[in-house]
């Protein structure tokens, strides 16, 4: 392989060779800048004149198992029409970094299938570095989305938190229940909320939650409240949607459990937005999916420190998919965004 399509191939052709060497696993090269980078960087004339030179260390795509690094001598130019003497803009670098366009590109396509540390670890950089390139991707190309065909904004501005109702009142019960009482109430977290219709006949489920609320009014009262508010989305207009809540919210607050009693605040806080659906009947089971990616998303990354990042990660989220990726030192799966 010639120097040329030896320089073509980690994607800095036109420059000129120096020199390269192989110390400890790191292919070094020493080479010149391109005659194409002796111009102006502020305006572009080529009317200048060369005031010394200056160095520049730059990471480059491995070349075979070895990592590269180019150490590259460029002109420093004093430019006639603005006056200033500035250092030449190297082609094929990417600006104020120090790596190259192509190993960036490598970054990015590396990025689909593997974690920030893994491809850091292969490339034989910083983790800083590799979350930079991820985050410069991703805000040229996210970073001003096209309103144009924007037809509907949906916004999650309210979780009714019934299952969360629940879920606190079981516990609070099974804290003050007798040793019978929780034997009964161990394990009925996921009974209590499926619908009635889901239940499995086989698993004996409709017979132990049965048991369950006999033993418990609280719990009864709360569980049919539950049920009987899912019928808020079938009644035949908003008038009488209306009125259903406002009729449940009263029957919430007259049952004395506290839990309901909050729960009835919260809705009538909400009244408006709820009735809205009957005008514009959109679910929100598609933003309620995003919800759920964007806490896969911050639970795969453990929280992100830089905001500007995470913003966006979440603009190129309808790209993700998650999936088992390897098995950790623990013999436990782990999930990797892509």
């Amino acid at each position: 392989m010639t120097t040329k399509e030896l320089y073509s191939s980690i994607g800095v052709s036109g420059y000129g060779h120096q020199g390269c060497w192989r110390k400890g696993g790191i292919f070094h090269i020493r080479m010149e800048a391109p005659l194409s980078c002796h111009k102006c960087p502020k305006c572009g004339d080529r009317n200048v004149i060369h005031r010394g030179t200056f160095d520049r260390v730059v990471h480059a795509p491995r070349i075979g198992l070895d990592r590269t690094v180019l150490f590259i001598r460029a002109p420093r130019l004093e430019c006639r029409r603005c006056q200033q003497v500035l250092n030449a803009v190297l082609p094929k670098i990417e600006p104020r970094c120090n790596y190259t366009k192509s190993l960036a590109r490598l970054v990015v396509d590396l990025r689909k299938m593997m974690t920030i540390k893994d491809v850091a670890q292969y490339v034989g950089v910083s983790d800083t570095m590799i979350r930079g390139i991820d985050k410069k991707y991703l805000s040229r190309k996210f970073g001003k989305p096209r309103l144009r065909h924007l037809e509907i904004i949906a916004i999650d501005e309210i979780h009714v938190g019934k299952k969360n109702k629940l879920t606190q009142l079981r516990r609070d019960l099974q804290r003050e229940a007798d040793a019978m009482g929780r034997k009964v109430l161990k394990g009925l977290r996921y009974l209590l909320l499926k619908h009635q219709e889901n239940l499995t006949e086989s698993k004996n489920e409709r017979a132990r939650l049965m048991e369950a609320l006999d033993l418990n009014q609280p719990l009864a009262i709360t569980y049919y409240l539950k049920e009987d508010l899912g019928q808020i989305w079938q009644q035949s207009n908003k008038a009488i949607a209306g009125r259903f809540l406002k009729d449940w919210c009263a029957r919430a607050r007259a049952s004395g459990i506290k839990v309901l009693q909050t729960m009835a605040n919260t809705l009538e806080g909400h009244r408006t937005g709820i009735l809205n659906w009957y005008d514009f009947p959109i679910s929100t089971g598609r933003l309620e999916g995003i919800n759920n990616k964007i806490g896969a998303l911050q639970r795969t990354a453990y929280g992100y420190r830089d905001r500007d990042y995470f913003i966006a990660k979440l603009y190129a989220l309808h790209l993700a998919k998650f999936e088992l990726i390897g098995v950790s030192a623990r013999g436990t799966h782990s999930c990797q965004g892509r």
